[in-house]
Order: C-alpha cells, then structure tokens, then sequence
C-alpha cells in the first residue's frame, strides 16, 4: 500500500475510534447531573489506533514475542493426584480466607460451573452460543417462583430448574440444526434477550423490572443457613451445631454448596465425556459430514449437547438466586454470556482445568485492583487479543489423542 493511502486509511481508523470512544471514554456524569470532559483517553485510543493501521503489518512482531515459559497441555494427565490436591485445596480455602473473599471466591464458582456448561455446547460440540445466559435466568427464576409460590426447597428446585433449562436447550437446539458459526451465534443471541426481554415484560409472574425478592437461601443437611429459623418447627444450621451465628460461617457454607455442584458438574462431564455421547460430540466439532458418515445423527449429538449445556446453567441460576436472595431481568445481560464465552475460550475450549482457571482468574482479578475497575472491559478486551496472538489455543488446551506410527 501508497504511503499516501495508508495515512488515508489510518486517519478514517482514527475518526471512527474517537467517534465510538467519546460517549464512553470523553464523557462522564457528575453526581451533581453535569459533564466533565475527559479528552485524554480518547487521544490516546486514536493515536494507538494510527500507529497501528500506519504500521500495518510491521506489526507482525507481537506474534513472535511470545512468552518463553511453556504450559502445560492439560492438567490432569498425571492422574487423579491433580484433581484430589485441588479438591484438597478448595475445601481448605473456606475456613482461611478473609470474610470479603469468601464471596469473590463463591462467585468465583457460579462463573466455574457456567463455563463448565458452555464448554459442552462449545469446547466439546463446536456449536457457537451467545446465548447461554437465558439459561441461567430460566434455573433462576425457577426458583424463585417455585420456592415462593409453592414452597418448594433448595435441593428439589436444583433439578427441576436445571430440567427446565434443558427443555428450553432442546427448544433452541432444534430451530438451529442447520445453523453453524456466525448464523448460530446470532440466533443464541437473539433467543438470549428473548428471553430477558419477557421476564422484564411479564408482571404478573415475574414482577417486571422490580425482580423477585425475599428468595430462601439453602439448606445445608436440612438445616437453615440463615441467622434466624424461618417457621416455627424450623431450625437453623447453627443452633443444630451450638455454635453463634457468624455471617462469615453463611459464607462458608454457600462456598461448600457450590462447591459440591462444581466437584458434581466435572463428574458428570468427566464420564460423559469418554462415553460415546462425548465422541459424538467431538466427531461433530471436527466434521459434520464424517459425523455423518460414522453413522451419527447429528441432531441428536447437537440437541443433547444443548441440553446438557444448558442443564449446568440452569443450576448455577438456583443458586445464584438462593445466594442473592432477589433477582431482576437486569442480572441476565448479554455481558454475561459474553463473560462465560471468553472464560471458555481464555481457559482452552474443550480443557475443564482450562475453564476453571480462566474463571478464577478474571473474577478474582478485577478484585485485586479495584481502583481500575473503570477500565475493566478495556484492560479485559487487550488480555483477550493478545492472548489470540500469543496463545490462540488457551491457558491449559485440552490434549488431543494422537497416534504415533513406529519410525
């Protein structure tokens, strides 16, 4: 390209980022209703911007700085010492960590067994969903008006939200059969605001914008997690233990509880996927038409997929709404699904240990440097393109069987 007409391309670059950054980055709302100007992050984002598109393909450096330490291609293939250190550790961390950590460290969780469940739809299946976080709104709302209308428990909601989240993933599976990349996203998509759109819309069963509040929290062995009984015949954990209520020691045990549905959620995908479902779904990735020529019918693999993935979110909504204890339309964003997506693809789509570590990461994180928490999604967005170029395939990809023929 002309020197002339790469100045030309830069500068069109530069108008439109200052274009796109002055509404988010230029102005900012005072507590008092006025505006303050901030022109200096947008200058620099259009100076980047420049430098970038006048360089262009000079830039081809940043692929080869890669980091010299290796990691490894998968965790758990020494066995199951990995995994029982881990569990080890996980159940230990309760009963150290500070009070404050004790909630990062159980959403921490909810975020493990979401990407869990979306590494089913696209780690193992190679089906792209932007959706996912209908799902979790559907376990959560489930609850919710289950509980509060017909009194039903924790652990009977557990089921029938995550049964529920299924049905409603084999109602998306099938409209979608023929879809694949783009086109699939963009329906999961649509079919995720869908869904937030009627819960904001529905009064008269969802409350509307207002939410649903006074949710029951868990129980834990029949007892009641929280600080006093909610009937009469009704006792809490703590009287059953003789101990004084602590609002740490409910931490503790809402930490336990997710924790037993992660440890549950990877032993069910662990066997799934060594069984032939999990080929299928891994068939289905690599070539859809050899899936067919095997002998596998592709809208079951995609529609069991669906479901299961589903399954996992709607679990993790049962407990998100117990924690909360009141839940509104606003809490299922599409920013959540694009959260879930990103840990699947940081962590090594197809790699559990990948996912967990990913999730960790970018929950605990953002908690250790609070003070930039303005520019989350800006630092959130350059980790994720230069892991594309320095690690497309993820933190911990997962192995692939190969055969190797004797020399």
């Amino acid at each position: 390209m002309s020197r002339p007409n790469a100045i030309k391309n830069a500068s069109l670059a530069a108008l439109v980022t200052a274009v796109l950054t002055i509404p988010m980055l230029g102005l900012r709302l005072q507590p008092g209703g006025g505006l303050e100007h901030d022109w200096l992050l947008v200058l620099f984002a259009c100076a980047a911007v420049f430098a970038v598109q006048l360089t262009g393909d000079r830039l081809g450096f940043l692929a080869r700085l890669k980091p010299t330490f290796r990691l490894p291609a998968v965790v758990g293939e020494g066995g199951p010492w990995p995994y029982v250190i881990a569990l080890l550790v996980a159940l230990a961390w309760p009963f150290v960590a500070p009070r404050d950590w004790l909630d990062v460290s159980v959403l921490a969780m909810i975020y493990v067994l979401l990407g869990l469940g979306l590494n089913i739809v696209v780690g193992f299946a190679g089906l792209l969903d932007l959706g996912y976080v209908a799902f979790y709104a559907v376990g959560a709302y489930t609850y919710a008006l289950l509980s509060l209308y017909f009194g039903f428990s924790f652990w009977e909601c557990l089921l029938i939200g995550g049964g529920l989240a299924a049905t409603f993933g084999v109602l998306l599976g099938f409209p979608v059969l023929r879809l694949r990349g783009d086109y699939l996203a963009i329906v999961t998509l649509g079919f995720g605001e869908i869904i937030r759109l009627i819960l904001n819309n529905w009064d008269s069963l969802t409350h509307g914008p207002d939410g649903i509040n006074n949710i029951p929290k868990p129980t834990l062995l029949g007892f009641e997690i929280t600080k006093r009984a909610s009937s009469e015949g009704a006792r809490t954990l703590w009287e059953a233990l003789g101990i004084t209520y602590n609002s740490a020691y409910q931490g503790m045990a809402l930490y336990l509880i997710v924790l037993l549905l992660v440890v549950f959620t990877l032993f069910v995908i662990n066997r799934l996927v060594r069984m032939p479902v999990g080929r299928a779904w891994e068939a289905l990735r690599e070539d859809e038409i050899a899936c067919r020529s095997l002998g596998l019918n592709p809208t079951t693999v995609k529609l069991s997929a669906f479901a299961l993935g589903a399954f996992f979110a709607g679990i993790g909504g049962v407990f998100f709404a117990a924690k909360q204890g009141s839940i509104t339309p606003e809490s299922f964003v599409f920013v959540e699904s694009a959260v879930v997506l990103a840990i699947v693809v940081l962590g090594g789509m197809g790699s559990q240990f990948g996912v967990i570590l990913a999730a960790l990461a970018l929950t605990i994180i953002p908690e250790l440097a609070r003070e930039f928490s303005e520019y989350r999604m800006l630092v959130f967005g350059l980790v994720m393109v230069l892991m594309m170029i320095w690690r497309p395939q993820g933190l911990l990809p997962a192995s692939r069987p190969r055969l190797e023929l004797p020399q």
